[in-house]
């Protein structure tokens, strides 16, 4: 679950980025797919923190 966590990180980074214009031509194809998270990359960013605090619910012993 952790790996997801970090992915979803990744993906939220590589979201505000595209929504910036650093990307170029591959960011812009990601804005037209997921509009919604370029606009708010703090959404998949959410997503990420509640991974990590399911993954360590999960992980208890």
């Amino acid at each position: 679950m952790y790996f997801v966590a970090g992915l979803l990180v990744v993906l939220s980074g590589l979201f505000y980025a595209a929504d910036h214009g650093q990307l170029g031509r591959f960011g812009a194809q990601m804005c037209t797919y997921g509009d919604t998270f370029c606009r708010h990359p703090v959404y998949v960013l959410v997503g990420a923190g509640l991974a990590a605090v399911w993954g360590a619910f999960v992980s208890m012993k």
